[in-house]
């Protein structure tokens, strides 16, 4: 299967174009629901910081669960449970935000129902795509996946950008429910593979299962870990942070919007040569390259002129991108696939479990040290907790795995 037939196979297109509608509203909702909370009447970085650690907060506590049922029950069906599930959420806080509620706790509430949702799609995503692929296209695969993600990101980006400036941040967050609710609808097309049966139906044995694959790779853990520092400071940049001096001092969503095109550019760099090239040490060359998310804020914290951090967020989404497609091929391949759900729960567990503490402590960190200061010490963070990382040895010797043959 060549990359044109990976392409013309029925189940994968469904896959690939579900998944883009995804992440066009993935792309569509941080811009809109950021400006959208901060245009309320009571909006400020303290409602926007509250609001979205209720966002993330149920995702953080139920991903491991997550994982569970996606390893348990078909993951087609656990992705177009969690799809529909996502698209009414952002569909609820799109009508809040546009009837200008006077309240904070209902967007809240419909945040979390986003967060429930996410807490499976990641497991099921990833342990869908191995059922799909073959494995000697996996990495092809998931360059696809992430390519499409990219341009839907890109598009998706400044899309939002229009939409909050001319059709206002409620329409936008409206727009984001839409495309969870199309992905749910392709989803549907999928076919259903039954899982394995589970060596035991109690579910903290089956947890445990899965924390013993998880732990026993020391390049796994150390990488997680990582990144639970790089996610905590990249929500208190990115999340809180960035839209805050964008409205303040950048003139708005569409500085801000440009920031995160040029990321969503880079992006899409980082995926046409994820198709191509397979680094013999791909968590090493990933980690490396995630060195770059470190400098947008560090930049904006020293005042900057915009079009240079949009050149580093460039970087910034070519070194994501690019370890992305790395990450999830190696962890499909090394990974048994009758865990794999459940390790990558855990991926995503320790990934996002500092990530709330990010949006909590962003507005503290701004009123101590002043909005520069803190992002700039955001950007140091996620430089030091990286070259951290590639301290490990399994971080920088652990080799890809041979492709193995077609099977006849």
């Amino acid at each position: 299967m060549g990359r044109n037939e990976l392409l013309n196979d029925r189940s994968f297109f469904l896959l690939l174009i579900g998944r883009t509608a995804a992440m066009l509203g993935f792309a569509f909702g941080p811009v809109a629901l950021a400006f959208g909370i901060l245009a309320l009447p009571w909006g400020d970085d303290q409602h926007l910081s509250v609001v979205l650690f209720f966002q993330v907060m149920p995702q953080v506590l139920l991903i491991l669960f997550g994982g569970v049922i996606a390893d348990c029950y078909p993951r087609a069906r656990v992705l177009q449970l969690g799809m529909f599930t996502m698209g009414l959420g952002w569909v609820t806080i799109g009508v809040l935000i546009w009837s200008e509620s006077s309240a904070i706790a209902p967007i809240c509430a419909a945040a979390s129902i986003t967060g429930i949702a996410g807490a499976v799609l990641y497991p099921a995503f990833t342990g869908i795509i191995p059922e799909i692929v073959p494995a000697d296209k996996l990495q092809q695969g998931n360059s696809w996946l992430q390519m499409a993600s990219a341009a839907a990101r890109l598009f998706g980006l400044v899309a939002a950008g229009a939409a909050v400036v001319f059709l206002g941040s409620g329409w936008a967050v409206i727009t984001t429910g839409l495309l969870y609710l199309c992905s749910a609808t392709l989803v549907c097309f999928l076919p259903v593979n039954k899982p394995q049966p589970s060596s035991s139906p109690n579910l903290f044995t089956q947890l445990k299962e899965g924390w013993k694959e998880f732990s026993s790779r020391q390049w796994l853990w150390v990488v997680v870990l990582q990144y639970a520092f790089v996610v905590m400071m990249l929500n208190a940049s990115h999340g809180v942070l960035g839209p805050v001096l964008a409205k303040e001092e950048l003139g708005g969503p569409v500085a801000w919007t440009a920031i995160l095109t040029g990321e969503a550019l880079g992006a899409g760099v980082g995926v046409i040569i994820s198709l191509r090239w397979m680094p013999k040490h791909p968590i090493f060359v990933g980690t490396l390259v995630t060195l770059t998310a470190g400098v947008p804020a560090l930049l904006l914290g020293l005042s900057v002129p915009v079009p240079f951090v949009v050149l580093a967020a460039v970087a910034m989404g070519f070194g994501f991108e690019f370890f992305t497609v790395l990450w999830m091929t190696t962890m499909q391949l090394e990974v048994p696939p009758e865990v794999l759900s459940r390790v990558a729960a855990y991926d995503a567990f320790g990934s996002l479990v500092l990530g709330p503490l990010g949006l909590l402590i962003a507005a503290p960190m701004s009123e101590l040290f002043g909005i520069h200061l803190a992002m700039g010490l955001s950007g140091l963070v996620v430089i030091a907790v990286t070259l951290g990382a590639l301290c490990f040895p399994e971080v920088r010797h652990l080799q890809s795995r041979p492709k193995p043959p077609p099977s006849d």
